[in-house]
């Protein structure tokens, strides 16, 4: 009769913008804790120093079920394993789809596979760290599209486009443009001023905290003149949003509760 399989230990971090300063404590202390450091080759070139004497695997992007089902097997297995992505692991990382393997762990193995003990590590996203450089544009309600539709089918985040641009929210649109996808800005645009005036302010924070930082602050009216790419965060205004010098301010409505 088989023993009872060891526990793993399974954290999914967010390694934040890039710069050391700005990754969480505990991010650092269960990489340096980990057997295994999984994670796309650019993102393990950041945390370098941490990884001596330990097991890593590195691939490169589009690789993200091998990654996650890698560190699934080896925490199910007993072993400490970390996997990393990029800003928050939670919003467009790795979280889910690890999560996911995770369900369907099959019951038939359970005496050689028991599911780990999984953490999830909060990291700064990059709607955080651009609107951290563009001033205060998500001080009111907003909400985040990824252009990209590898996975989700155009009509669906036409819709979504559609639906938060009538309702007001502030927008932010990560994989704006790539070499092969360069027709849905120009199309979220166009979504967007069925219900904004051209002269929406419009926030582009590329490479955020990382080098090569740019950071513009521009109008709908102008916004595909401007040099934008996978690396670029795009913040779009709502009807209320204005520019002070360099910062984009969207108010909350303190004036109107508190009196000015």
């Amino acid at each position: 009769m088989m023993g009872t399989p060891q526990i793993g230990y399974l954290a999914i971090v967010g390694l934040g913008p890039g710069q050391r300063n700005l990754m969480a404590p505990r991010a650092i202390q269960v990489i340096q804790e980990a057997e295994l450091v999984i994670g796309y080759r650019v993102y393990l070139e950041q945390i370098h120093d941490l990884l001596g004497g330990k097991e890593v695997h590195t691939s490169e992007l589009t690789h993200e079920v091998e990654r996650a089902t890698l560190a699934v097997q080896a925490a199910s297995a007993g072993r400490r394993v970390c996997i990393v992505s990029s800003g928050d692991a939670g919003i467009y990382g790795m979280a889910g789809l690890v999560l996911d393997l995770l369900a369907s762990l099959p019951e038939e193995r359970a005496d050689t596979l028991a599911e780990p003990d999984v953490e999830i590590v909060p990291g700064i996203s990059a709607l955080n760290a651009a609107a951290s450089l563009l001033g205060a544009p998500l001080m009111h309600d907003f909400a985040v599209i990824s252009l990209s539709d590898l996975l989700t089918p155009w009509p669906t985040i036409a819709q979504r486009l559609s639906a938060v641009a009538a309702a007001d929210f502030v927008v932010v649109l990560y994989n704006p443009i790539s070499r092969k996808r360069y027709w849905q800005l120009g199309e979220a645009r166009r979504l967007l001023l069925e219900h904004r005036t051209e002269a929406t302010p419009v926030g582009l924070v590329r490479n955020a905290y990382r080098e090569g930082q740019t950071v513009q602050i521009t109008t709908l009216e102008h916004l595909l003149a401007c040099e934008v790419d996978m690396f670029t965060t795009v913040v779009i205004g709502n009807s209320c949003t204005r520019v002070h010098q360099k910062h984009m301010i969207t108010p909350r409505g303190y004036e109107r509760r508190y009196g000015e």
